[in-house]
């Protein structure tokens, strides 16, 4: 999509978040700070809500808050860390450390220096079903060292895997998917504020396409817009219907076979992120373009590790992490 995403445009307040524990919960956040482990389904809405507790907790939120993304240091090379212009500040000079002591310091600084508004900064870890047990038990001493004047927000889909030191300092907010009502209405103000003909039936339509996941009903709305210039019942068939991403895909794996992996692997972001593709679509348009492209052996390999990673997908860990190591095996 060339036209600003809706996801961004329409960021919720608290006030607007369509789960009503989740507000009361944030909204406590906001008047007295706590570390807290948000976790719920993809697509649940975990981040969103994270970036609306820091508007409304933070005069100068651009400055107070601090996000890392765990596949921002566990899904790339020591060179693609230190060359992100949100931690090259943080590491400059600092080329021989390990990995494992680069997020440390960057974790480090981050929870160290002084709100820039107020009395406290939020530091959020998204994604936090990736973070190795020993780097967890580095967060702890920092969520230790640093808790006067830092809060700490850790959004997970399996807060099973924290360990129980860092579960025992936060506040557990769980985040159900929002039901197909739920996601209606939210749909249903972005369409009309929009000036986009719309009915009932095409909105619920689009809400039972994306079976709970908010940003995919989203994305789908303004897919369903851009292509039809209405979010009708009809509208929204005709567009769903033929959302696919053959091309990229296919441009995927022209990299991977051809050992351009860090190419292979921003599409992949493009259509995880970008696209609001999940793990499991993206993984099945490889398969499918791949029956065509293979056979033999290679294909029944092929078979073999996407099964792994189907089984890796279903348990909620990092899509990211997963679908690259296909595309890795692909490229070998």
């Amino acid at each position: 999509m060339d036209a600003p995403l809706w996801t961004d445009t329409y960021a919720p307040d608290l006030a607007d978040l369509p789960q009503d524990d989740v507000r009361e919960y944030l909204q406590k956040a906001v008047d007295e700070p706590l570390n807290l482990v948000v976790h719920g389904p993809k697509g649940s809405g975990k981040t969103a809500a994270v970036r609306a507790l820091a508007r409304a907790a933070h005069d100068d939120p651009d400055n107070d808050l601090v996000e890392i993304n765990v596949a921002d240091f566990f899904d790339r090379t020591k060179k693609e860390i230190k060359n992100d212009p949100r931690f090259a500040s943080f590491l400059n000079g600092r080329s021989s450390m390990a990995k494992r002591d680069m997020i440390n310091h960057v974790l480090k600084e981050s929870a160290s220096y002084a709100p820039v508004s107020g009395t406290y900064k939020t530091v959020v870890l998204d994604n936090a079903e990736g973070i190795r047990v020993d780097f967890q038990q580095a967060l702890r001493r920092v969520m230790e060292r640093h808790h006067q004047m830092t809060q700490f927000v850790i959004t997970t889909r399996q807060p099973t895997k924290l360990i129980p030191p860092i579960r025992s300092r936060c506040f557990p907010v769980p985040m159900r998917a929002p039901t197909d009502d739920e996601v209606v209405a939210v749909l249903e103000n972005i369409v009309e504020t929009e000036g986009v003909d719309h009915d009932d039936d095409g909105l619920e339509y689009v809400a039972g396409y994306a079976g709970g996941d908010l940003r995919r009903a989203i994305l789908a709305a303004q897919t369903t817009s851009e292509a039809e210039g209405e979010v009708t019942m009809n509208a929204a068939y005709e567009t769903l219907g033929d959302v696919g991403a053959d091309t990229q895909v296919k441009e995927m794996l022209d990299d991977a076979e051809a050992g351009e992996f860090t190419d292979a692997r921003s599409t992949l972001d493009d259509l995880l992120v970008d696209e609001g593709f999940s793990g499991e679509e993206v993984l099945d348009d490889i398969l499918r373009i791949a029956r065509s492209r293979y056979g033999g052996e290679h294909l029944a390999e092929l078979h073999r590790i996407a099964g792994e990673i189907d089984m890796d997908l279903a348990e909620g860990t990092n899509d990211r992490l997963h679908v690259s190591h296909l595309l890795a095996e692909i490229g070998r």
